[in-house]
């Protein structure tokens, strides 16, 4: 099954909730009524209040500009004004330079152990010799939950004792990968809550390490987001944005929410890309985003 076709399943839920009410609106007349609708349904899709206002009124400009006269001609150039918004940063991993390291953070609950064993599964079909660093130390069982996520995706993993220094553990990882010649270390992190200051010195610790262990690796640092919180998933960001520094999202858990619009909020509010999407629970549900056939399957 393709991209576009396990979207548009995994947006479901989403066209339940708003496909009506775009059949409507592009059936009907381009005018006032039109725009205070389409806003209605954009907040609806939980693209919040800041981006649908922006997106609407961008639509009104492009099709006053372009001398558009239909709702039904309205929707193409909507797919582009989506799009766009959607086209930020680098969508693809940066995993250049060996070992690359990808850092996964986020809240408990989000899916950041299922979601690096589905990319460990990944990357190891193409090609990829991947290393997991189980880097969270605080939760009890989250070392075993990632160690079986390894053995499902046949790659190996560096982990310590419960209670370990997560730092500690990188430090391990990276002379692992140095010594097997990995090509790509994906890192587990602690899912306490965001504006806990002791998570984000950890977090600042791994990074002196791996800044003083492998200065030239390829790095990324992947915010995991729950689709089904919506808003308050775009809050979490904003806050790890400040203290992280985010290269990109993956958000999880889409096909299970009605409100897919959050998407496009993430990516405008903060221009960070959204570099992947969990459209199911198989292993090859990961898909790596791409905002044209995402818009379309939502339209």
């Amino acid at each position: 099954m393709g991209f576009f076709e396990k979207i548009r399943q995994g947006l479901v839920r989403t066209k339940e909730n708003i496909g009506h009410s775009f059949d409507q609106l592009f059936a009907g007349e381009l005018d006032d009524d039109f725009y205070d609708q389409l806003e209605e349904t954009l907040i609806l899709s939980d693209m919040g209040v800041d981006t649908a206002l922006a997106v609407s009124e961008t639509l009104r400009d492009r099709c006053k500009e372009a001398h558009i006269k239909t709702a039904g001609e309205a929707r193409e150039v909507l797919k582009s004004v989506l799009t766009e918004l959607l086209t930020v940063g680098q969508p693809e991993l940066e995993l250049s330079q060996r070992p690359a390291i990808v850092l996964f953070i986020g809240v408990n609950g989000v899916g950041k152990t299922t979601t690096i064993g589905k990319l460990a599964a990944r990357l190891r079909v193409e090609g990829k010799r991947v290393l997991l660093c189980a880097g969270d130390t605080f939760r009890a069982a989250a070392a075993d939950q990632l160690t079986i996520w390894s053995e499902r995706s046949g790659v190996e993993i560096v982990r310590q004792h419960e209670g370990a220094d997560p730092a500690a553990v990188v430090f391990d990882a990276l002379s692992a990968a140095r010594a097997r010649r990995a090509d790509v270390v994906l890192v587990d992190t602690a899912g306490r809550l965001h504006n806990k200051q002791n998570l984000m010195n950890e977090l600042n610790k791994i990074a002196r390490v791996i800044e003083r262990e492998a200065p030239e690796a390829s790095r990324e640092t992947l915010l995991v987001l729950d689709a089904t919180t919506g808003q308050n998933g775009l809050i979490q960001a904003k806050q790890f944005m400040e203290s992280a520094g985010l290269t990109g999202v993956v958000l999880t858990k889409l096909d299970g929410t009605a409100k897919g619009g959050i998407v496009i909020a993430i990516a405008r509010e903060l221009s960070v890309p959204v570099k992947f999407i969990g459209v199911g629970e198989g292993v090859d549900d990961l898909m790596p985003f791409d905002a044209k056939e995402f818009v379309e399957a939502l339209l």
